[in-house]
């Protein structure tokens, strides 16, 4: 299921139409910051205020080793290594996004804090209790075995670490209504309900420091983006989503709004210290 999964996220030619299209921006290639290209590597539901927020909730100091679990493009890896001086490392599914990543992190000039490599979440390439956190955010959509990457979060942490959890999960009524971020279609999304995950954290070590349903600021969230979209076609936008999903992008405002809004999807934001 890895494959096909992988293949939604290789977008074409992605390295040289990304910098093709920073050029186009007027952007200094050799000088990007974290807001030049947040439009195109902040994808996640509430963008870089919410991982902000959230990785402020979890209280990590300065030189933590952070884990970002499907870290796409690197946005959150090179924020929280920026922003938070974090030592952190990227991985991801798709070869393409590390790849990218790598050479934008090169450009910011944080390499010394931050490295990537290519690997799924279901057998992680680190020894035991290697990291002072985990960041899972906007992941286990597309994991079906969740019990196998949970429990590989808490084999990679160490005692008293933290799992910072920002996931989309399933809502009261069904079905899905698509295409959605992490999937065009059903067959490679797997969107659980809460009540689901919560025993499977609690089975692998893990118990709950902070908690919110972040569903209405999701959706408002979604909102605008929708409006944006209303008010200008994204496709027509230099710098955007549609750089990774393709035209797709322009449907998630109205997509998303709708899931949020008939409950057939909720968002958790929460923390989470693995017991020593």
């Amino acid at each position: 299921m890895e494959d096909p999964v992988k293949a939604h996220y290789g977008s074409d030619r992605l390295e040289t139409r990304l910098f093709q299209a920073l050029e186009t921006a007027g952007k200094d290639l050799d000088s990007l910051g974290l807001k030049d290209l947040a439009p195109v590597d902040q994808l996640h539901t509430g963008g870089m205020n919410a991982t902000v927020a959230l990785v402020e909730q979890a209280g990590l100091k300065p030189g933590a080793t952070v884990l970002d679990a499907g870290c796409g493009i690197g946005g959150s890896s090179r924020l929280m290594a920026g922003q938070f001086e974090f030592t952190v490392t990227g991985v991801d599914l798709s070869d393409r996004f590390i790849q990218v990543a790598k050479r934008l992190t090169g450009r910011q000039l944080l390499p010394d804090r931050l490295g990537f490599r290519s690997g799924s979440i279901l057998d992680l390439p680190f020894e035991k209790e290697r990291f002072d956190a985990v960041l899972c955010q906007h992941v286990l959509m597309n994991v079906r075995d969740k019990n196998t990457a949970i429990k590989e979060f808490s084999r990679v942490l160490r005692a008293g670490g933290k799992l910072i959890f920002h996931e989309i999960v399933k809502g009261g009524m069904a079905p899905i209504l698509y295409p959605v971020p992490w999937a065009e279609k059903s067959h490679i999304s797997f969107v659980e309900p809460w009540d689901t995950l919560r025993p499977l954290l609690k089975t692998h070590g893990f118990e709950k420091e902070y908690y919110s349903d972040g569903t209405q600021k999701a959706a408002e969230w979604w909102n605008r983006v929708k409006q944006a979209v209303e008010k200008r076609d994204l496709l027509k936008r230099v710098l955007g989503p549609h750089l990774i999903f393709g035209e797709n992008a322009a449907l998630f405002g109205k997509t998303m709004c709708h899931n949020l809004e008939k409950d057939r999807i909720r968002v958790v934001e929460a923390v989470f210290i693995k017991r020593g």
